[in-house]
């Protein structure tokens, strides 16, 4: 096996598992204390972690080396990546479909899922344009999730959801925007829907 078949099965694994997981890989390189560039390189089949990352990554997820390092045969699910989701079509019915991306047929079971593509530049430094966010289709989500929502009958958008009693923000990453706030009577009467949350980034070259 070459280096780089290694690098790809190992990143898809590390994916795998931090999706299982609800862990982000910012949060993944704090728990093992290196650099968040490391972890995009294991994510992304560019590198994989010495041995002893590797140890520590089992010991997070409670699973076996071999889980990270070895292919798993497993069938993967398909869904449809979507270039743009508008008011008043279910995601079923999108017919904007630029790609396919797999995901974990453990993961499928936990959900329906869809793929969306990032446009513009409000979520940099994390989401880039043209990069892809595997999202689980649910109509609400906890603060601090970063969520696909669909304000006022305009084209869905992915911000992070931060909840208040008085209402909610929709918050870019991007400090040049600001926070989007809404009241509960304006939830209700724009309407502000929460379409699915983000389980996973992948970033495009």
């Amino acid at each position: 096996m070459s280096e780089k078949d290694f690098n790809e099965i190992f990143s898809n694994r590390l994916r795998f598992y931090l999706s299982k997981n609800n862990m982000t890989q910012l949060e993944l390189a704090k728990k093992l204390q290196v650099g968040t560039t490391s972890v995009y390189n294991w994510c992304n089949g560019i590198k994989t972690p010495r041995m002893d990352k590797v140890d520590a990554m089992c010991n997070l997820f409670g699973i076996m080396r071999r889980d990270l390092m070895e292919e798993n045969n497993s069938q993967g699910v398909k869904i449809n990546v979507l270039g743009r989701v508008a008011a008043g079509i279910p995601i079923e019915a999108v017919e904007d479909i630029i790609d396919t991306e797999e995901i974990p047929e453990a993961l499928a079971r936990t959900g329906d899922f869809f793929a969306l593509q990032i446009h513009g530049d409000s979520m940099e430094p994390r989401m880039y344009e043209g990069d892809v966010v595997i999202v689980r289709k649910q109509n609400d989500a906890e603060s601090g999730d970063i969520v696909i929502a669909m304000i006022n009958g305009d084209d869905a958008t992915c911000k992070r959801l931060v909840k208040y009693a008085s209402g909610i923000s929709l918050i870019s990453l991007n400090s040049k925007y600001s926070p989007m706030m809404f009241s509960n009577e304006e939830i209700i009467n724009k309407p502000v829907r929460i379409l699915g949350k983000v389980i996973e980034l992948r970033g495009k070259f």
